[in-house]
């Protein structure tokens, strides 16, 4: 099979995986190759838990746990990798204990294996090769591993995948099984199946990325934490970088649905510019302040604690609530008018699903369907950089109707389309759902190019919110959204305020590395708007109007300056530093 390396035992065990559970083979494959490299790295432990996350989750769990007396507490690890989780829990008991895990790589579990017996040789190991998930299914009615008996401590760092490299018919199982939804993690199916097998008085620790806690597709998946199970702790360890790739963790302390009901807290940890008022160790060791954090290394990270908030709603966004918190949101919610969602619907941008075809980087002639196209290579707040590339865009409106455009009208653009046909019957699932072979897959509305649009990116260390005035065609990397002009005007304004930071952080929190943001639909459809009749809200109007105009020339800071103290004031708060 080309492009797979049949010598990595992870790699292939994957595609064997995958062919198994039914997958098209050229599907299996094209699977294999995207996550053989993942697999890969985490066989050479690039993706494991580390040491000292491991230590903390374990000390954590034992904390919650309830002892075991007279038998051998039973512990789950769901995903062995190298046993570091096993070996870090196993280091806190006293007592006989039965350990089960599973594992999908080989040599990963090989290693557990001697690494458990040698430190342990008295603990009943009984770890497979093979995968949880299928047992989950195929054993659930019996328990997990065809046995009854529930789990005293469960412990685990479950495997990010998207349910779709499963195959359709198992993902489909998944969410019957678990009631899950959208677009859901691997993990998410790990988390509620874990949740089951629990003890009614057990306890558990789950390491999971802080994303779980703040999208829709983790929604399914938190109602059943919240319902299943009594959450104690709740860590958004943030942009830490415990682990050496690209993870930001969070991890989750529980006990089972019968534990005494609590609080649950939660701690956040993220890096600042602030002035340290403490210092500490290491990332694990500032947990244990609150404020502004200096470590060895450089670096200082503000640490805050709460308590967790879910809005009221099992399936709600998880986030950090003290006094001061509620105190800010409570000023800020009395001084709303209404959302973004209500000015119009946030729409992603135009996806082509050949884009070498509609969109490349330059043309060589010029084509009647060309239309201007923006992309996040122009964004800038509040006006973009004029649009430097062009879209064939065979769409348009019929007696208020979208449909595709007859190709015989337009001859330089259909012989420039048939050069390319090939590519474009390639895309088999334009063709099945009976639609013309030349048309862009989601090409949005044509009636709304025209009129002003609201424009942002999706990822941006600060916000980066533009008006487009030129009637272009967004691209699938930007959002953007119409309405009422001066709404959108007044929109623009908020959105690109260090206020509307402040506000994000509070209510999402779902930042990268280096402080980045992600303005996904669900985030900034809930940003706030003030009043657009008081004379604040239309101060802000007019002078982002102007700033537009004078942006043709270059930079006015103090323009923007004073804007962005016009929404804090808007919002009847005062300014503060971010």
């Amino acid at each position: 099979m080309p492009g797979i390396d049949l010598a990595s035992c992870s790699e292939y065990l994957l595609l064997e995986h995958l062919r198994n559970k039914g997958c098209d083979v050229t599907e299996a494959v094209r699977f294999a190759k995207r996550y053989g490299d993942v697999a890969d790295a985490k066989s050479d432990g690039v993706t494991y838990t580390p040491r000292a996350l491991a230590d903390f989750v374990a000390g954590r769990v034992v904390s919650a746990a309830v002892p075991v007396c007279g038998r051998a507490a039973r512990i789950l690890d769901p995903a062995v990798g190298h046993g570091e989780l096993l070996l870090a829990l196993l280091d806190r008991l006293e007592g006989p204990v039965e350990v089960y895990g599973f594992e999908t790589d080989p040599l990963a579990l090989a290693e557990a294996r001697a690494r458990l017996s040698k430190e342990y040789p008295e603990a009943v190991l009984s770890l497979r090769l093979g995968s949880f998930l299928d047992h989950v299914l195929d054993d659930f009615a019996g328990g997990l591993f065809g046995v009854a008996s529930p789990y005293d401590l469960i412990i685990a760092n479950p495997p990010y995948v998207r349910t779709q490299i499963i195959g359709a018919d198992r993902a489909q199982q998944l969410a019957q099984q678990f009631g899950l939804t959208g677009r859901v993690d691997l993990y998410h199916a790990f988390l509620l199946g874990m949740a089951k097998v629990l003890a009614p008085d057990g306890a558990a620790g789950f390491i999971v990325s802080n994303r779980f806690m703040t999208t829709k597709g983790g929604a399914s998946a938190r109602a059943g934490m919240v319902t299943n199970l009594r959450l104690r702790e709740v860590y958004d360890l943030g942009d830490t970088k415990l682990f050496d790739a690209a993870v930001l963790p969070a991890v989750l302390i529980a006990r089972g649905p019968e534990a005494e009901p609590s609080v649950s807290s939660f701690l956040s940890i993220y890096q600042t510019k602030a002035d340290p008022s403490h210092t500490a160790a290491d990332p694990i060791a500032a947990l244990g302040h609150n404020g502004a954090v200096a470590l060895p290394d450089g670096r200082t990270f503000l640490v805050q604690h709460g308590t967790l908030d879910t809005g009221g709603d099992p399936a709600g966004v998880w986030r950090l609530a003290s006094a001061g918190v509620e105190s800010w949101l409570a000023t800020v919610a009395k001084h709303t008018w209404g959302t973004f969602r209500e000015i119009g619907k946030t729409r992603v941008g135009i996806k082509t699903c050949a884009d070498k075809v509609f969109v490349p980087k330059s043309w060589d002639r010029e084509l009647e369907l060309h239309r201007p196209l923006t992309t996040h290579h122009t964004a800038q707040r509040f006006r973009p950089e004029p649009p430097n590339r062009k879209v064939l865009y065979p769409h348009h409106l019929v007696d208020g109707r979208k449909q595709t455009v007859d190709l015989a009208e337009y001859p330089a653009s259909r012989a420039y389309l048939e050069e390319h046909r090939e590519t474009l019957e390639g895309r088999r699932y334009v063709i099945e759902a009976g639609r013309q072979w030349y048309e862009i897959w989601v090409p949005q509305n044509p009636a709304d190019w025209p009129a002003p649009k609201l424009v942002f990116r999706d990822i941006s260390e600060q916000p980066t919110f533009w008006m487009d005035l030129e009637g272009t065609v967004v691209n699938g990397d930007c959002y953007w959204l119409t309405g009422d002009e001066d709404l959108l005007w007044l929109a623009l304004g908020v959105a690109n305020s260090t206020f509307i930071e402040r506000f994000y952080d509070l209510r999402f929190n779902n930042k990268l590395y280096a402080g980045r943001r992600r303005f996904i639909t669900q985030y900034v459809e809930q940003f706030p708007v003030p009043d657009p009749t008081s004379s604040t809200a239309r101060a802000i109007v007019a002078a982002c109007r102007v700033l537009y105009a004078r942006l043709a020339d270059g930079p006015d800071p103090t323009l923007e300056r004073q804007i962005d103290e016009m929404v804090w004031t808007a919002f009847g708060l005062p300014v503060e530093e971010i």
